[in-house]
């Protein structure tokens, strides 16, 4: 990947600049590469996105066997340059309107880009607890998305932790693997929908732990336990268990559009089902955008929609 981290070859002007190179970037990039529109993909970490730092990917259509997300993204970043997209490591500091497009500016290069269309693919992150051992086991029984990893706790213990829709579902979701599940919630009521929270109370397999937190996740080479604190009267207990799952809510990664482009008010990028925002020429791909399902597959989807009403919109340009 020696190349992704050479700048020096970047032209001033592309077709299409596609930022962030998730699932959803590099896929548009496939797409707009293999029809002949000159694109650029600036990724300020590294190909593949939140995927490429995922333990086992098993969902991915046509890919039946588990693979390392990692590797997977390789192959997505390798597609890409396939067809003739320029892949960078380079992060988007600003975006400027201008007769005949935008300027895309990065910190790291000394001029702005050029581009006649902008394909905002930069994604989210999930929100951490910041408690000891999160990140130590983060792919070693801490994840952040049951769909993606709950197959692997069948005949486990699983705990999953918040108070919303998002952590009833994937709670209620666990139960079809998991042997049991604890639901921590650090209020002594739930913020779900009414319907939502009389199915997690009614769910066996269920066990909720209201008013409380989790103080440490402990384990040596995955997760054996939590450490789990009251947080009324102050008391401790240690739950073993096998895995932790985290739904306290997602960050869009957004700053640098403010004002240039509408947001709801978490951040995430308003744009309608062809995934193109108030500003002509500008579209939302992947997990940046407003949206019920964030999984890999609806940000391919995603890539592909913003891939090809780009090139509609550079085709009108013509």
């Amino acid at each position: 990947m020696k190349e992704f981290f050479n700048t020096a070859d970047i032209s001033a002007s592309y077709d299409a600049v596609i930022i962030g190179g998730g699932p959803a970037g590099l896929t548009a990039a496939m797409y707009t590469a293999r029809d002949a529109f000159s694109t650029l993909v600036m990724e300020m970490h590294m190909p593949g996105g939140l995927m490429g730092t995922t333990d086992m990917v098993e969902n991915h259509p046509g890919i039946p066997n588990a693979l390392d997300g990692f590797e997977l993204s390789k192959q997505y970043y390798e597609h890409a340059l396939k067809f003739g997209a320029v892949v960078k490591n380079l992060s988007c500091s600003k975006i400027e309107a201008v007769d005949g497009g935008f300027l895309v500016f990065s910190q790291t290069l000394k001029q702005p880009i050029s581009a006649k269309t902008v394909i905002i693919a930069t994604g989210s992150s999930p929100k951490k607890l910041g408690v000891q051992g999160e990140d130590a086991f983060c792919g070693q029984g801490v994840s952040y998305c049951a769909t993606c990893d709950g197959h692997f706790y069948a005949g486990k213990i699983a705990a999953a932790v918040g108070g919303g829709n998002t952590a009833l579902a994937e709670a209620l979701y666990l139960t079809r693997f998991a042997e049991k599940v604890y639901l921590i919630h650090r209020r002594d009521e739930f913020r779900g929908d009414a319907a939502m929270v009389q199915k997690v109370i009614k769910e066996p397999k269920i066990e909720i732990c209201y008013s409380s937190v989790i103080s440490a996740i402990i384990g040596d080479r995955g997760v054996k336990s939590i450490q789990l604190s009251n947080v009324k009267d102050k008391s401790e207990r240690v739950v073993n268990l096998d895995g932790v799952f985290i739904f306290v809510g997602q960050t869009p990664h957004t700053e640098t559009f403010k004002g240039l482009i509408d947001l709801n008010e978490q951040g995430y990028i308003l744009s309608d089902e062809s995934t193109l925002t108030n500003v002509k020429g500008i579209f939302a791909a992947g997990d940046v955008r407003v949206k019920q399902i964030r999984q890999i597959a609806t940000a391919i989807s995603d890539g592909v929609v913003a891939a090809k009403q780009a090139e509609s919109y550079l085709s009108n340009l013509e």
